[in-house]
């Protein structure tokens, strides 16, 4: 199995496919099996590392507090070890603010970025206390006690009321986790930095995109993203909420393929 060990924690990935070089990162709460819809279009054309984050996966928890940076660095040990210099960042919610601050600190190293149902701006205090209170809740009671409050944060409504199937999917998947495991990941989370006054010196090409019904990170706040970096466009999604690549996977791999063909 491929792994990368930092700081006393494997990361797991794999590399997949030949071509241009594309890096895959997950939201909080999911892994690379996020992808599952993307990955056969993207890997017929594109080269595609596809990450699960420490504590996510088949990765180990963090060993200690983490940062987005940190999450930025395992993702570029791993680009070291498999010999890419510079790729296409990809990552939803998390993983698009983790590839915002990789191109912070190593602008060499991104060719390119799709971001996903992210925010640039620092995480609101009732936010943050929302997360700490839903993490205690979960460790007393259980991730099956916490997962009715989750599906509404992760789907748009349009998704919650028309596809049971896939949400009785994703359900099973939640109730799985472990939550201590996950934890170093939700501080990063909670604990962000703004880099919104960054972004004007982030001039990557770069495709922002939101769910019209995202209520984790609503749509207003992808627009912030789009017009704070100098080369951008916006796509929001219709009837798709925080985890749109997996609620409207045909939708967002047109966009994908299409954005990767001009800039990979």
């Amino acid at each position: 199995m491929p792994y990368i060990e930092r700081d006393g924690s494997r990361v797991f990935f794999t590399d997949e496919g030949t071509g241009p070089p594309v890096i895959l990162g997950h939201s909080l709460l999911c892994s690379g099996e996020m992808w599952a819809s993307q990955l056969p279009a993207l890997t017929e054309q594109y080269r595609v590392v596809n990450v699960d984050y420490r504590g996510h996966g088949q990765s180990d928890p963090a060993a200690r507090g983490l940062t987005l940076y940190d999450l930025a660095e395992d993702m570029i040990a791993i680009l070291d070890l498999v010999g890419i210099e510079r790729a296409v960042w990809a990552g939803v919610s998390i993983g698009g603010m983790v590839a915002l601050r990789a191109a912070i600190r190593h602008p060499e190293r991104v060719g390119g970025m799709i971001v996903m149902d992210a925010r640039s701006s620092a995480e609101a205090r009732l936010k943050s206390a929302k997360y700490r209170s839903m993490v205690l809740g979960s460790k007393l009671l259980g991730m099956q006690r916490l997962v009715p409050s989750v599906l509404p944060i992760m789907f748009g409504k349009t998704t919650l009321e028309t596809r049971p199937e896939l949400i009785d999917e994703w359900r099973q998947r939640f109730e799985a986790l472990e939550v201590n495991s996950f934890v170093g990941c939700l501080d990063a989370l909670s604990h962000r930095e703004s880099i919104s006054s960054r972004l004007p010196t982030i001039d990557i090409p770069t495709l922002v995109v939101v769910g019209e019904e995202d209520a984790a990170q609503p749509p207003e706040r992808s627009r912030e993203i789009a017009d704070g970096l100098p080369n951008s466009r916006l796509l929001v999604v219709r009837g798709a909420g925080h985890l749109s690549c997996v609620e409207s996977p045909e939708v967002v791999t047109g966009a994908m393929l299409e954005f990767l063909a001009e800039h990979a």
